[in-house]
């Protein structure tokens, strides 16, 4: 991995005039920023369709893209939807949040007219995408049909033939909403469509882009409902197990995610020939590929299904070297970042070392008395991407103004600098780090406080909500790319 840097913003989080980032005009506008910034990379989190508590981390589908993402414009340019339907619609009353109730009452609305607009007149290379992706395409739109027929209730609440998956049942109802089902691949092909088109304007201009897969997927998912083999489940499909994470300095109770944990013993006797699918259908879409809570596949934390909280649960043994050794034998050994942030044993760093992927570095953390692994930036290994914080960190900003005072002096103390100068401080210091590459949210380059954190951990409300509300000044891609140069990162293009 070469010496460079990139700058984390989800799509979501761009400006738009219909209420959530897109991938439109703005979308691509952002890659000429990375350009004249000198950029290699921009990371994005996952672009699946988001199901619980609006997170993109529980997703209805690994493999769907996120039909909010899909440009009405290039919808209007195709001849799909009249601009009438996108101007009766106010989309947000405010420019740096994200609306997902409006989202969800009005967005599909405007989708289903411009399906209308797709039937008139039906392209050809229709038919060949939904057999490209016939994988999983076909169960995740019935999958998502059925649920719209149920008032979007959960699958384990359908009637049992259809819950459990019965060949009749699903008969029977790819019959009866056949034309719902065709609308949700008309979305995948409109967002696949328009995603392809802006990854190849992002490679024109030298820029590459990092996506994330979550280690586990949402019960309430096509994953699950179309593959139960492949969890921990009981006789009626619900959970033993759930998985989180444990008490830490962090939180008391622990993270209590409630994803179905995998049967990693089903898995292997396959060849583990689901995830092989899903890392490679992430590798079509991204260029790297990130992949959450990496230690899980070591050992993962198993908690009861019927606890509240993660306090209670216990750790039990993951697929460990003969996962990677697959991964490896199927794709090859490069283009992976493997989150190891949390509790790291002897175990799980000599697994991530045989991997040879290369690890996460959070700068926030090294000076966080909460945090008990060693995160200073004089330990790091090249092998390494260092952040000063990610979608789960509060902005720099906001820890320094947040922090206890001890904390922040002893950073300003490491760092050699004023308090009101430690979030430019610990950009330059991830910069210049051995890491061999260093990303930094866009937050962050624009000093922004508290009010621009995407996620909080283990709460429910007000996550992922955040975009770009005002325009960037003009100076920073210049500021960006001196510094860039400055600590001798490859900028975009070399």
């Amino acid at each position: 991995m070469e010496r460079s840097s990139g700058i984390l913003l989800h799509i979501t989080s761009l400006p738009s005039k219909y209420g959530i980032g897109n991938l439109g005009k703005e979308a691509y506008a952002f890659v000429d920023f990375l350009k004249q910034a000198g950029q290699k990379y921009w990371q994005i989190l996952p672009l699946c369709p988001p199901g619980y508590g609006d997170s993109p981390y529980q997703g209805f589908s690994t493999f769907a893209g996120n039909p909010y993402l899909i440009d009405p414009e290039q919808m209007v340019e195709r001849g799909w939807l009249r601009q009438e339907v996108l101007d009766s619609v106010e989309w947000s009353q405010q420019d740096d949040q994200v609306d997902f109730r409006k989202m969800y009452d009005e967005r599909l609305h405007m989708l289903q007219a411009a399906f209308h607009g797709f039937r008139e007149d039906m392209p050809a290379d229709f038919a060949a995408f939904t057999e490209q992706e016939a994988s999983w395409l076909p169960e995740y739109a019935l999958f998502m049909a059925i649920k719209a027929h149920f008032d979007d209730r959960p699958w384990l609440e359908w009637p049992a033939d259809i819950r459990l998956h019965q060949p009749q049942a699903l008969a029977y109802y790819r019959e009866l909403l056949s034309l719902d089902v065709q609308f949700h691949c008309f979305l995948q092909y409109a967002f696949h469509e328009q995603w392809q088109k802006l990854r190849a304007y992002a490679h024109e201009n030298g820029v590459k882009i990092i996506g994330d897969v979550p280690i586990y997927v949402p019960l309430d998912s096509a994953d699950v409902w179309a593959h139960p083999e492949n969890f921990q489940l009981g006789r009626t499909r619900r959970p033993k197990c759930v998985a989180g994470c444990p008490p830490d300095g962090f939180s008391k109770n622990g993270q209590y995610w409630g994803n179905p944990i995998y049967d990693w013993e089903r898995m292997e006797q396959s060849g583990f020939s689901w995830w092989l699918q899903r890392i490679g259908a992430a590798g079509r879409n991204y260029d790297v590929v990130r992949i959450d809570h990496f230690r899980g596949f070591e050992s993962y934390y198993s908690i009861p299904a019927g606890n509240k909280t993660a306090a209670g649960g216990h750790w039990e043994k993951g697929p460990d070297r003969d996962f990677i050794h697959a991964m490896h034998e199927a794709l090859g050994e490069g283009g992976i970042i493997a989150e190891d942030l949390g509790y790291l044993t002897p175990e799980v760093k000599a697994m991530l070392a045989e991997s040879g992927y290369p690890g996460m570095k959070i700068m926030q953390f090294a000076f966080d008395s909460r945090e008990s692994g060693n995160y200073l930036p004089h330990t790091y290994p090249r092998n390494s991407v260092v952040y000063t914080g990610t979608h789960d960190n509060v902005t720099t900003e906001g820890w320094r103004t947040n922090a206890s005072p001890e904390d922040v002096a002893y950073a300003c103390r490491y760092l050699r600098c004023k308090p009101e100068d430690l979030t430019e401080a610990m950009i330059c210091a991830c910069l210049a780090s051995v890491s061999d590459m260093a990303i930094i949210p866009l937050a962050d380059w624009l000093h922004l406080g508290s009010e621009a954190r995407i996620n909080t951990p283990s709460t429910q409300g007000a996550n992922w909500q955040w975009r770009l509300g005002s325009p960037m000044p003009g100076s920073l891609a210049a500021h960006i790319a001196q510094l860039t140069a400055l600590y001798e990162r490859t900028p975009c293009g070399e």
